[in-house]
């Protein structure tokens, strides 16, 4: 697995926070790295980013690079659960284990210091992670999230190839469940999304229902439609400032 990594100029002399970025569909550990100018605030902030890739590569799993929404490029931050793809594709353990594991041991990092976020299906993986792991991170945001990937067509296909028929093992990776029975440290959601993106229109992200699935369980959640703005990393460019402010905050102040 490959990850990139951005360090502060800060981690020169001292340990530093660290922010996971998880990515959407097709996407490798460079598509956060060269588009999106994370660095910059990164640096101002005095905090680290990892950004890994979003699946396995090259396991030689009959219909791995079929589709860019399955397999390849689509991890979809799960631990499968079906016989073909559970030695390899177990992303949630990568994310929230494994990766962290190496990035203390190799990396100037406070290793109680982290924050997660992500885009489209790193988005959804973000808040998986940071609502199955109350207190593992100290803030957690998106950009254009798959919100209910249980009701969705690209969650529905990824939960079905990967977790199998039975919908009730589908609800510990969903975040429009988990958050209804999420008991832990105080969390702000932060989303953003884009007005003009053509997967809104498709039905593939559905932010209404995290809104109304926070509501229950009155968790705080910020979601800010922005007009005119699309599913692209021009969008996130545009905003990523705010978001390494949002998790910064929390990273200093815990």
């Amino acid at each position: 697995m490959n990850f990139g990594v951005y360090l502060p100029p800060k981690a020169e002399s001292n340990k530093v926070p660290v922010i996971y970025w998880l990515s959407g569909l097709t996407c490798t550990e460079q598509n956060f790295v060269t588009k999106s100018g994370a660095q910059k605030y990164a640096a101002e902030h005095g905090v680290m980013l990892v950004a890994p890739d979003t699946s396995p590569r090259g396991c030689n799993i009959e219909g791995e690079d079929e589709n860019y929404d399955f397999g390849s490029g689509a991890g979809f931050y799960v631990d499968a659960t079906e016989h073909k793809w559970k030695t390899n594709y177990r992303m949630y353990s990568y994310v929230t284990k494994e990766l962290p594991k190496l990035v203390q041991t190799n990396f100037p990092v406070l290793p109680e210091m982290q924050s997660v976020m992500g885009h489209s299906m790193g988005g959804h993986g973000a808040l998986v992670c940071a609502l199955k792991n109350p207190g593992l991170y100290k803030s957690v945001s998106a950009f254009s999230p798959i919100c209910n990937p249980m009701e969705c067509a690209w969650g529905q296909k990824a939960f079905t190839g990967y977790l199998g028929s039975d919908k009730e093992t589908w609800k510990e990776y969903d975040a429009c469940q988990l958050v209804k029975k999420y008991r832990g440290p105080p969390l702000e959601i932060l989303v953003d999304q884009g007005k003009s993106d053509n997967f809104l229109g498709q039905g593939q992200l559905l932010p209404d229902n995290l809104v109304a699935a926070c509501a229950e369980n009155k968790m705080p959640v910020i979601l800010r439609m922005q007009e005119g703005y699309d599913h692209s990393y021009f969008f996130i460019a545009s905003f990523v400032e705010d978001h390494i402010k949002h998790h910064a905050k929390s990273l200093a102040s815990k």
